[in-house]
């Protein structure tokens, strides 16, 4: 059974940073497509960006410069090093994770990940 729990959530004041971790336990597909979410209040959940297992990484335009992801694969582990935080990137953060099939791309829409983490919230305040 496949299971992502997120932890390092909380509070910050604009301009700090927090770092989220995705535990991976259950996964066992070498080839893998990895995403990071998030669902801000009364918006629709939007792509963070995303890791794949050959470690190419992807951001969307308003993290990029400020967020990094990162992957201990030792630990199964994935990180979201969040800097330069800001009141708009309050939401609930989620990671997801699928396998990655050779004719598919990654980053995939959050309706193609079939494995989801419970969240954690962040609140940035100004």
């Amino acid at each position: 059974q496949v299971q992502l729990v997120e932890s390092g959530g909380g509070s910050v004041q604009a301009g700090g940073s927090l770092r989220l971790s995705c535990a991976a336990s259950g996964f066992t597909y070498s080839s893998y497509c990895m995403g990071w979410f998030r669902q801000g209040p009364g918006t629709e959940r939007e792509w963070v960006g995303g890791i794949d297992s050959d470690s190419s990484t992807t951001y969307a335009k308003y993290v990029k410069g400020r967020f990094t992801i990162s992957q201990d694969s030792a630990k199964n582990t994935f990180i979201l090093q969040m800097n330069s935080l800001k009141p708009e990137d309050t939401a609930v953060y989620y990671c997801a994770i699928d396998p990655w099939g050779e004719s598919e791309w990654c980053p995939k829409p959050a309706n193609e990940y079939n494995y989801w983490g419970q969240g954690t919230q962040v609140t940035v305040s100004s």
